[in-house]
């Protein structure tokens, strides 16, 4: 059975004080909730859909509420019972080696935690976003995009798991080696995903020559951006939200238009999104962000090697505190992303705050790309009535949650700029 030490008395506080966390942030952003729409959006919002983005503030809200506590519960009283104690058991008593062992064990807490959030996913999907008019999602595209998650994880992620695993394992100086080879991975799939792993789910069909596949690349040209594709995602297959994104490395850089979005705004205001989207790598903060996360995972793989040494004084007293038994290194792994979490947050909120000021440089370059700020203003208005966005969230929930500035606070940057 787990030992109630210093190390799980700590674990305990942190995580419930992180829900209380969320939870206040959640009660002051619906305090929050103006009554009347902000003359700003007038013209583009009306009475009627302001009500209802607020109606389904209400709902997410509380949806997240629940969820919240439902899963913290089903952690805690998993954990008190022994239940990783007898994971761990169990797959020792297969007498596999090592890294199966380990894998298994991952495996059977992963297929748990899996298990316990389809319902909630379930719901979100099919009552919550479907209540709203959001959910274009059909059950059997939802069964289909689940079963092609779950092969993916098992495929690359029993790769990259079994990879770590041996090297914990079996070389010296293990964490270093960890970092290193996650990171050569890392590195690796920002050309794989959008590539190979996203038209598994999407599908990508190249813009139709036009007045707006000329003014893209007219941007571009302008902005000195090495683009060499766009196309149009059928975000539609699932979800009547917008987006739009860039993926490529280097030379290659290639733009995906969400079709919802093409749909509901003009030329000048989706040139005015990718001279944003534009902005974002001309300021170099993809390669900060991904230099800030190899940093990170720096960190993360350097206390792994504590968490995974049954032996250290961190790495005894957290197999003691979950009731585990076996010097293995999967159960280490396991528990340490759940001691990691109250860091985890920390780090997150840093890495929003980073996020949030990017937002608005490349705010500012879309607005001097373009010599107005009106475009993408109206962009950001149709788009947050589009998707029902809250126009007046807490300043406790941006500081803690939010990787963009609320629109509101956009678009009043945007209108100091002096061109």
């Amino acid at each position: 059975m787990p030992e109630f030490n210093a190390l799980a008395l700590f674990l305990v506080i942190a995580l419930f004080l992180l829900w209380k966390l969320d939870f206040a942030a959640t009660i002051l952003t619906l305090k929050n909730l103006k009554p009347e729409l902000p003359d700003e959006f007038d013209g583009i919002w009306n009475d009627e859909k302001y009500r209802k983005a607020q109606t389904y503030e209400k709902a997410q809200s509380q949806f997240s509420i629940i969820s919240s506590i439902t899963s913290l519960g089903i952690l805690l009283t998993f954990w008190f019972l022994g239940g990783f104690g007898w994971i761990d058991s169990f797959t020792q008593s297969l007498n596999f080696s090592p890294v199966p062992t380990g894998l298994l064990f991952i495996a059977i807490a992963y297929v748990g935690s899996y298990l316990l959030s389809l319902p909630f996913s379930i719901y979100n999907t099919f009552v919550l976003e479907e209540k709203f008019g959001f959910n274009k999602t059909t059950p059997k595209t939802f069964l289909i995009d689940q079963i092609k998650s779950l092969i993916l994880t098992a495929i690359l992620g029993g790769a990259i798991l079994a990879l770590i695993l041996w090297i914990f394992e079996s070389v010296p100086n293990a964490w270093i080696w960890a970092w290193i080879s996650f990171t050569i991975i890392l590195l690796l799939l920002q050309y794989l995903i959008p590539t190979v792993f996203l038209p598994l789910f999407n599908k990508f069909t190249p813009l139709e020559d036009g007045e707006l596949k000329t003014e893209v690349f007219r941007m571009a040209e302008q902005c000195e951006f090495p683009l060499t594709e766009i196309s149009i995602m059928d975000g539609s297959k699932r979800s009547t939200k917008s987006n739009a994104f860039f993926t490529g490395f280097g030379k290659n850089k290639k733009i995906a238009l969400y079709d919802t979005l093409i749909e509901k705004h003009t030329t000048p205001e989706l040139v005015g999104v990718l001279a944003h989207e534009i902005g974002h790598f001309k300021k170099k903060h993809i390669v900060q962000t991904l230099i800030l996360t190899i940093v990170q995972f720096a960190i993360i793989f350097f206390l792994l090697g504590y968490a995974t040494t049954p032996e250290s004084t961190f790495g005894s007293a957290l197999y003691n505190a979950f009731g585990i038994q076996s010097a293995s290194v999967a159960p280490g792994l396991v528990l340490f992303m759940i001691v990691f979490k109250p860091v985890s947050y920390l780090l997150s909120i840093g890495m929003s705050i980073f996020s949030r000021k990017n937002e608005f440089e490349a705010d500012e370059y879309a607005t001097r790309a373009q010599n107005t700020p009106n475009h993408l203003i109206d962009a950001l208005k149709k788009l947050s009535a589009n998707n029902l966005s809250n126009l007046t969230p807490h300043p406790l929930e941006v500081f803690l949650h939010h990787s963009h500035p609320p629109v509101l606070t956009r678009i009043k940057a945007m209108r100091k700029i002096s061109l």
